[in-house]
């Protein structure tokens, strides 16, 4: 009896890699194992030699074939085994691994916008629709634009066993959003890639593409980010956990240019100091703050101890990038401080 394994992956293409997958038939009770493909035809490697590695790093169960069937997420890997250049995960292990005794935790909100014919979902063929401020959270057929798709989306995470914690509609006409988390810095950014591989490739039966652009409506109008929410075991100590939040934002400060060069294609666009964000050029921490770098939210100031949500990374983040970035930052001025 044969099963069949999605390996899916993620791709060398400039300035904003995709998401790449393929099948592999499998015996009954044969695990899924190493796996290759043409990088020459993924921006990966070059044709005269072409191989790059497939190694299983997570699976589980295909929520859209259904059955026996699965879905492997792999990292790249040169044909010696040593991590490919288009592979972020490998370093994002090794921080998480070195700072593991700040048990940091993470959860990232994935905005994206549904397109149809090339403009987001719901804008009419000829001029605009009215104004944002509706759309967000709104309901109605003149304010909610894929419903049908993100209910099948969320339902096909919860049925592959991620982390999803939450679905809203956002502040543009067509765009939407989901969390996932908490878990850690590597498990959270492995349950993102593949809770974007399931919208696009639900997204394919209802006619949309799903776009990750940083800006994918110019003018009057919200970008599209992935905030990053993060905490570490001293964040959430009652005895000290708001100090510990305000050094982090502090650390945040200090390195905001590495971290802004490297949390997304397009930042400059998305990060104007207009429609709920803070200009790329600057660094500011706030409570309960959307135009801030980093908002603290107001229970975290009540309770005196929670977490921060770095609202800078973009949509198209890699997120293995992001998280690593954060926990190096982080929990390294910490060590440094102790």
């Amino acid at each position: 009896m044969l099963y069949r394994a999605m390996y899916i992956w993620v791709d060398g293409t400039p300035p904003t890699p995709m998401l790449r997958s393929k099948t592999q038939m499998l015996e009954e009770g044969q695990e899924p194992g190493i796996w290759g493909f043409d990088g020459s035809s993924t921006m990966q490697a070059p044709g005269d030699d072409s191989d790059v590695v497939l190694n299983p790093v997570k699976v589980v169960p295909d929520p859209i074939r259904g059955g026996n069937d699965i879905l492997v997420l792999s990292e790249c890997m040169t044909t010696d085994m040593e991590p490919h250049h288009t592979n972020h995960r490998a370093a994002c292990v090794a921080a998480e691994e070195k700072y593991a005794d700040f048990e940091s935790w993470f959860g990232m909100e994935q905005e994206y916008t549904f397109l149809h014919d090339g403009y987001p979902h719901g804008f009419p063929k000829t001029g605009y629709p009215r104004p944002q401020g509706p759309y967000y959270c709104g309901v109605g057929t003149d304010r909610a634009f894929g419903r049908d798709v993100v209910d099948a989306h969320s339902q096909a995470c919860i049925d592959a066993g991620l982390a999803i914690s939450g679905t809203n509609a956002e502040v543009m006409c067509g765009q939407w959003e989901y969390q996932i988390g908490p878990r850690g810095a590597v498990e959270t950014a492995d349950q993102l890639i593949i809770a974007r591989w399931l919208l696009e490739r639900i997204a394919e039966d209802y006619g949309l593409t799903v776009s990750l652009d940083a800006k994918p409506m110019k003018g009057d109008w919200n970008g599209a980010g992935c905030h990053t929410n993060f905490s570490t075991r001293q964040m959430r100590d009652p005895n000290g956990g708001y100090d510990a939040i305000i050094a982090g934002c502090e650390a945040l400060g200090a390195n905001k240019d590495i971290h802004v060069a490297n949390y997304g294609h397009g930042i400059e666009d998305r990060l104007t100091g207009h429609h709920e964000t803070q200009s790329y050029k600057t660094f500011s921490y706030g409570i309960s703050d959307r135009g801030a770098s980093v908002r603290i939210p107001w229970q975290v100031e009540r309770d005196g101890m929670g977490y921060l949500e770095d609202r800078r990374p973009n949509a198209n983040c890699d997120p293995y990038v992001v998280n690593r970035l954060i926990v190096e930052t982080i929990c390294g001025a910490a060590s440094s401080a102790s």
